[in-house]
């Protein structure tokens, strides 16, 4: 038995912390061969995710709200938004399935946050994303602001 219990949660938090990307995931599957893909991802508020889809290996992927409040943005092949999604831990939709090929990102809303992710495996870590040409890059200066326009649309 694997638990996820608030020791697990904190130590994420710390590693999330003194990560430049401000997240930090967890996996809970034990090899990138296994037929379910599961993970634990911690999210500062601060931390942006580039929007991205994943196309080279065409799987649903299942988002579910373990702790905090975050927004879903989906996006078309322009960069536009078609669809925002509030996930909250205990109440209101917990969940969303991204379909294959659907652009995506996450935003933390509350000060953090804890995503369970689910796929399909096995994993290809070299097919696992396909980043947005109109997005900014991580770690780009510009950044920041991106990340708050996003945040913005569930005010």
């Amino acid at each position: 038995m694997r638990v996820i219990d608030a020791d697990l949660l904190q130590f994420l938090a710390e590693q999330a912390a003194d990560s430049p990307r401000r997240r930090q995931h967890f996996n809970l599957h034990d090899d990138y061969a296994d037929p379910c893909q599961r993970l634990l991802n911690f999210l500062w508020r601060d931390s942006y995710i580039r929007p991205h889809r994943h196309i080279a290996d065409p799987k649903e992927e299942t988002l579910v709200a373990l702790q905090g409040d975050m927004g879903c943005i989906c996006f078309d092949r322009e960069g536009a938004v078609v669809a925002l999604t509030r996930l909250t831990a205990g109440h209101g939709c917990p969940a969303v399935v991204i379909e294959p090929g659907e652009w995506h990102t996450i935003v933390a809303l509350s000060q953090s946050a804890i995503l369970l992710e689910t796929k399909a495996g096995p994993f290809d870590p070299a097919a696992a994303k396909e980043p947005a040409h109109w997005a900014v890059e991580e770690g780009a200066a510009d950044a920041p602001a991106y990340l708050q326009s996003l945040q913005v649309l569930f005010a």
